[in-house]
């Protein structure tokens, strides 16, 4: 059956994860769409649909892979390419969304998801999906219809099925703010909970020359002294924040720490913390996240460390590192996208794929 089969269903795909493309097609019963995504010379993205989208509703899937800028551009481009072929409805299947970790000001920053959100809905989307983004708040970011599915159930599952006496474990969570969710997936295991607190000294960036002390350093004190200011009392001096050194907070001696989280990506981290949870009695460490976008050196650092098992979806490619270290496995969540996009399609309840999830995973 071609993507024709289900009517008024055209489903495209990228560059950035075709193995999982080509699992949601399957678990559909299509084909993915004629689309050809290619770059030029100068990296210019050049988008050619070979099929017709007129009246249709137009699935794009893409994720945040190694190279995230050219991954947008290319979603973006497929995006207008449809709205402009007059299509019905577009609807981006995001499994892992670029820049979501890019939710907070820092410094003289700027919130990134903000501006991709409005590229994305400018391009021309109606819906986006998405998977345990990063930030549940940024929801707000985007103007378009949003739906941010779970994969806490598939590792439930996982941890159920392979990971030998599972009831001896212990979820940790890798400091205090995901604490709530170490404890959701804790109390579902009925198994117990540890805290990571603190974190590996590091020398702090200083703000005192980027121009924000005042008085500038350089100005006389006396002139400043001279000057008619009417305040009151002076500022109470600003302390550092200054956090210990890392350990654990609870009994994971003769257990299995579980550390979960929802981007893999720097896992220096991790790896501290799966020498510590060991010094502290842990027989084994997992590492679970929702995306293991695991860059640069990270699966050599893996391999090298204490971590004995990274678990993490398919909602990026993970053949290149799986010849790096051993230790990953992966958890396929194609049937859960699949299920979204046919339900959206058919125009049914989204419920059922939220049951039993709470807002903290």
């Amino acid at each position: 059956m071609d993507s024709r089969g289900k009517t008024g269903m055209v489903l495209l795909a990228g560059n950035s994860h075709p193995a999982l493309a080509k699992e949601i097609a399957n678990h559909l019963g299509v084909a993915l769409g004629a689309c050809e995504v290619t770059h030029n010379s100068n990296r210019e993205t050049i988008v050619d649909i070979k099929e017709s989208v007129r009246g249709k509703d137009v699935y794009v899937i893409q994720t945040a892979a190694s190279n995230v800028n050219d991954s947008l551009m290319e979603l973006l481009i497929m995006a207008y390419a449809c709205r402009t072929s007059n299509c019905k409805s577009i609807i981006g299947v995001l499994p892992c969304l670029p820049y979501s970790q890019q939710t907070k000001m820092k410094r003289r920053g700027n919130i990134s998801l903000r501006l991709v959100a409005e590229m994305c809905v400018n391009a021309g989307f109606n819906h986006i999906i998405t998977i345990d983004l990063h930030s549940k708040e940024s929801q707000g970011f985007f103007s378009c219809r949003m739906d941010n599915l779970r994969a806490s159930p598939f590792f439930l599952q996982y941890i159920v099925e392979s990971i030998p006496d599972y009831l001896n474990a212990v979820i940790v969570a890798k400091s205090p703010i995901s604490a709530r969710r170490a404890t959701s997936m804790a109390d579902r295991l009925r198994v117990g909970i540890a805290v990571l607190h603190g974190e590996e000294k590091e020398d702090d960036e200083r703000d005192d020359d980027d121009g924000r002390a005042s008085p500038p350093p350089n100005e006389d004190v006396n002139a400043m002294q001279d000057r008619v200011y009417t305040i009151g009392p002076p500022l109470p001096p600003l302390t550092a924040k200054e956090k210990p050194k890392m350990y654990v907070v609870g009994d994971v001696c003769n257990k299995i720490a579980i550390l979960v989280d929802d981007i893999l990506d720097d896992v220096k981290t991790m790896v501290s913390a799966a020498r510590i949870l060991k010094e502290s009695g842990a027989v084994k460490v997992y590492v679970m996240a929702s995306h293991g976008i695991l860059s640069n050196n990270a699966p050599s650092q893996v391999e090298a460390s204490d971590i004995d098992e990274v678990i993490v979806t398919n909602t990026v490619p993970l053949e290149n590192h799986k010849l790096l270290t051993n230790k990953i496995r992966t958890v396929d969540i194609s049937i859960l996208v699949a299920e979204a996009i046919r339900r959206i399609h058919n125009k049914e309840s989204m419920s059922h794929l939220f049951r039993n999830v709470t807002e903290v995973d």
